[in-house]
């Protein structure tokens, strides 16, 4: 199903309608500040399964990547010490991932790695579903970095996108074109913040 959302103005009514079918397990593929990306709420494991078994994610091996409505979420499900507070509040929202150590509130598929990777998008949409859901979804961008035959239009084009996804997601959101470019990944597990994959968006220390 494709549903038109506007960043600045989302429609209640269908943001229910988004929220209703994540609530009830279902997969959802939405824009970001960066790329589509497909997810599902972040405490739903039959859900998180679906979406690794989907893109070929192994949750032994790769960090898996939530967003959350605000820093205060982020708290809820990772840990932060005052410099990793003030490097997140100085970035977000914005088009950066930021690698943190889990809390106990994460279901266990989160915890093989110890990781998990924190996102808040600049984006109106997809903010209004996390607010909504009260949960952090689980996400991952649709586009694959590892195959270059990739055809670009179909992780530009929301009408593509579901034409391509929509036996797979049950709602494909189209918030307009999105971009091609990642987010940067900063790793915050250690003792200092290591940029491991520079995308969009210039960190400020």
């Amino acid at each position: 199903m494709l549903i038109k959302l506007y960043n600045e103005n989302p429609n209640q009514k269908e943001i229910d309608q988004v929220v209703s079918t994540l609530k009830a397990g279902g997969l959802i593929i939405y824009p970001t500040d960066t790329v589509y990306a497909i997810g599902c709420d972040a405490l739903n494991v039959k859900a998180i399964e679906r979406i690794c078994k989907l893109k070929g994610i192994n949750p032994v091996k790769n960090n898996l990547s939530i967003i959350c409505r605000d820093l205060s979420q982020v708290s809820e499900y990772a840990r932060m010490n005052d410099e990793i507070f003030r490097l997140l509040k100085n970035n977000l929202p914005g088009p950066f991932t930021f690698i943190l150590n889990t809390t106990s509130s994460l279901p266990k598929i989160y915890k093989n790695k110890k990781n998990v990777g924190v996102r808040i998008p600049d984006n109106n949409i997809i903010h209004e579903i996390v607010r909504n859901l009260g949960n952090p979804i689980m996400t991952t961008s649709i586009k694959n970095e590892y195959d270059d035959n990739e055809e670009i239009e179909y992780i530009l084009d929301p009408e593509l996108i579901n034409e391509k996804y929509q036996k797979i997601a049950d709602i494909v959101i189209d918030g307009g074109y999105g971009g091609t470019e990642g987010s940067t990944i900063v790793d915050c597990s250690g003792e200092t913040p290591v940029i491991i994959r520079q995308g969009k968006g210039k960190l400020i220390l």
